[in-house]
């Protein structure tokens, strides 16, 4: 039987291009402490295909997603979209982790806390 392919997509890689290319303000910013394995030597990517689905950030090591939420994402149609396409990644082995827009400016220290708090769940 032949392994589908989940990670990095062909039919995806112009819009995860596209995507890295505008950050938002709060993936830019949390994206400054996770680049370069800055973060506990971890390496992340930033819109990173997984299935048919481009996350803000992925640590294939943890196995671990991490989706940054703004305002689009607070209305009860998106919440449903989002927990739909959380169950899904989480379906393939995956952890989701979700933080608001703000808190990654607000609340940096508990946002980095969080993310590090999934590390070993594998």
């Amino acid at each position: 039987m032949k392994k589908r392919k989940i990670h990095s997509k062909k039919e995806l890689e112009k819009y995860r291009k596209a995507l890295r290319s505008n950050l938002t303000p709060a993936e830019a910013f949390l994206w400054k402490q996770l680049s370069a394995r800055k973060f506990e030597g971890r390496k992340f990517q930033r819109q990173h295909s997984i299935h048919n689905y481009i996350v803000d950030f992925y640590c294939a090591k943890e196995k671990l997603v991490i989706e940054l939420d703004g305002q689009v994402h607070m209305n009860p149609a998106a919440q449903e979209k989002d927990a739909k396409r959380d169950k899904t990644l989480e379906n393939l082995g995956f952890k989701v982790i979700r933080f608001e827009n703000k808190m990654v400016f607000d609340q940096l220290p508990s946002v980095l806390q969080g993310i590090k708090d999934c590390f070993g769940w594998v």
